[in-house]
């Protein structure tokens, strides 16, 4: 998992330790993703399935697409649709992607970089894989996490933040066994380049096999941790995950989680996703691309589209960058 590295993490800001009178949060639950596909056929795995609202909260939807090596003519995308209330962040950990909206938002990402894009009132977008890559095929693996808005900035106008994963916060453990990345929010002082409306913590953590991580966590936050590959154990109880799996962390002021000595060739570290937020506690009704309030929100949000109200799509495409392009 490329993502974004660096060569020596002694180098990097350390967490600091945790006195004894830390609460460890313990772990409520953990379920297994299943496995679907997204837009024109890419594999998914649905991170957020059986897991209630409540405990989601801010959260509302999290995929991750792939990891999958595709052949030449393989890499797929989704068409243009729209949204309307809440936010998409797209974390891109290998490979590269594609994204234009409406509202003259986009650009390519690749390793490490995040597209957050605020659908507020409403747009349409798309997502696709560059057309080099669907040439060549090639390694592609990522998050998109849904991140639902108040009810006072659901039709805020959209909005597009292009981040950089060079720009992410990074950081270590006191014995440098975890590269920590913080896309959002803040750690222990650290605060990552993405800008929020509701108050959430988001970063991709890397631990070492043998390496444990006490990571300070606000106590008025959910805890969310999303293994996209490894082994091993999270909570105060050592509970034992593994690739495709959530924990829903229950409160307290620190999580606790380890790699496993061993691990699979093909993943030779515990790769966590890690999220948590100030719960909105609003009612949330949701169909398909729209998260609003009410069902009469609902229907008004496709009335709109139907209507043509949620913009048009350009007659151009944004020229291909290769991920590696300046910012649009």
């Amino acid at each position: 998992m490329p993502a974004i590295t660096v060569d020596n993490v002694l180098v990097l800001p350390r967490l600091p330790r945790l006195d004894e009178a830390t609460t460890i949060r313990p772990v409520r639950t953990v379920t297994t993703a299943p496995s679907g596909f997204e837009g024109e056929g890419f594999p998914v795995r649905r991170a957020f399935a059986g897991v209630s609202t409540t405990d989601l909260d801010p959260f509302i939807h999290l995929d991750q697409m792939g990891e999958v090596d595709y052949a030449p003519g393989e890499p797929k995308g989704t068409p243009w649709h729209p949204h309307r209330g809440f936010e998409t962040v797209t974390y891109i950990i290998d490979g590269v992607f594609d994204h234009q909206d409406s509202n003259g938002g986009g650009g390519t990402i690749t390793d490490g970089d995040t597209q957050w894009m605020t659908a507020g009132s409403g747009l349409l977008h798309i997502e696709a894989p560059p057309e080099h890559l669907v040439v060549s095929g090639g390694l592609f693996h990522g998050t998109q996490l849904w991140v639902n808005l108040p009810r006072s900035a659901k039709m805020n106008p959209p909005r597009y933040q292009d981040i950089r994963g060079r720009e992410s916060a990074l950081l270590t453990t006191p014995d440098g066994g975890a590269l920590i990345r913080v896309i959002a929010g803040e750690v222990a002082g650290h605060r990552g380049p993405g800008s929020t409306f509701t108050p959430i913590t988001i970063t991709h953590v890397t631990v070492q096999p043998g390496a444990q991580v006490d990571l300070p966590w606000r106590p008025d936050f959910n805890a969310l941790v999303y293994v996209l590959g490894g082994r091993g154990t999270v909570g105060a109880d050592r509970r034992p995950v593994r690739t495709g799996q959530l924990a829903v962390h229950g409160p307290g002021d620190a999580l606790r989680f380890s790699a496993d000595t061993s691990q699979d060739s093909n993943t030779p570290a515990l790769d966590l996703y890690i999220m948590g937020g100030q719960p909105i506690r609003e009612p949330v009704a949701q169909y398909g691309p729209f998260v609003m309030n009410t069902r009469d929100e609902l229907l008004k949000a496709f009335e709109d589209f139907q209507a043509g109200r949620l913009g048009v799509i350009p007659t151009e495409r944004l020229p291909h960058t290769g991920g590696q392009g300046t910012r649009p």
